[in-house]
């Protein structure tokens, strides 16, 4: 049996503003294992990016984390000092951001970059670290790898800045990596060699990896299972093959559906989820799905429905699943 190595218990993240509080994050559930790769998955605003900023602790005002817990090895972060947390942020868990130009330091050399991670964490001297870094560079594929470290972000393209932001997250070794949308701004080609890098990497330094993503072709590819997030909820959790074969919950029903497919004629519409997502400050009673969902009954509109057992593996925030 793989060690759990993060366990998230009914997490709330809140965000306090003029028009009240904006439930972000609420209940949410989930456990990631030793070398396994969890997608998380949901359109814009779902919550996905500020579950993973919760799991580091990197929530500034007006958001709080009101409820929950994050264990990490059995640990609760929310109770880490700061001491612990400059630790286990890049050391134990690393993270990949959206936009790579914007999360790396315009004035300052990549190779600065890289080694100042490894210097923090693990504890070498200048030349060691800078080794380190020219070593990453080249292991994330990246041509002349040690000329390169003198380079500055605008030297690099979209695709080079991403792998080197690989680079900086898996320099220090880390058990945990959380890749946010790491692929959003790249071609689809680029893409393919970003996932398959990020993949050969995670097996080969045994890192289990939280992968967020709208995109469920990605998914497919990469991960091992999938939470399908909707209006701060987990609504379903289930193996990626299970997902994709026996969807149980209707709006994860509506994402396939609204996958481009090979065979569709040209001119033929592509299929949509009507409406809009509920207000995250004034959520509806029920099922926050409802108001969208074909199969909604007076019961969805009044009741709350928990995340349940589906079939094997597999569960469901709904009451008339599949």
């Amino acid at each position: 049996m793989a060690e759990t190595l993060l366990e998230v218990k009914n997490l709330q993240t809140h965000f306090y503003t003029r028009s009240g509080v904006a439930k972000a994050v609420e209940d949410v559930s989930f456990t990631l294992n030793e070398s396994e790769t969890l997608g998380l998955v949901g359109e814009s605003g779902c919550g996905k990016s500020v579950t993973s900023l919760s799991i580091m602790r990197l929530v500034g005002p007006p958001g709080k984390i009101v409820g929950g817990e994050i264990l990490y090895k059995g640990e609760d972060v929310l109770d880490m000092n700061q001491d612990d947390l400059y630790k286990l942020r890049g050391g134990q868990i690393a993270m990949i951001f959206q936009d790579p130009m914007t999360s790396l330091n315009p004035v300052l050399p990549i190779g600065f970059q890289i080694a100042e991670a490894v210097k923090a964490h693990l504890k070498m001297d200048e030349t060691a670290a800078m080794n380190r870094a020219a070593e990453m560079l080249d292991r994330v594929r990246i041509p002349e790898a040690r000329r390169r470290l003198k380079d500055y972000p605008h030297q690099f393209s979209g695709g080079m800045r991403q792998r080197v932001m690989i680079a900086i997250a898996l320099s220090c070794n880390p058990q945990i990596l959380i890749a946010d949308e790491p692929t959003t701004a790249l071609d689809v080609t680029i893409q393919a060699q970003v996932l398959d890098l990020m993949k050969g990497l995670a097996t080969e330094f045994r890192t289990a990896t939280l992968l967020i993503t709208h995109d469920l072709g990605v998914v497919a590819g990469t991960c091992d299972r999938v939470c399908v997030m909707y209006a701060g909820r987990v609504v379903e959790t289930a193996p990626t093959a299970s997902i994709f074969k026996t969807p149980a919950h209707p709006y994860t029903q509506a994402l396939l559906a609204a996958v481009p497919r090979p065979e569709q004629q040209r001119g033929e519409r592509l299929a949509a989820i009507g409406g809009q997502p509920p207000n995250l400050v004034n959520l509806p009673p029920g099922c926050p799905f409802a108001p969208r969902c074909r199969k909604a009954q007076p019961r969805c509109r009044q009741e709350l429905p928990l995340l349940e057992n589906v079939g094997p593996n597999q569960r469901a925030a709904c009451f008339y699943p599949y």
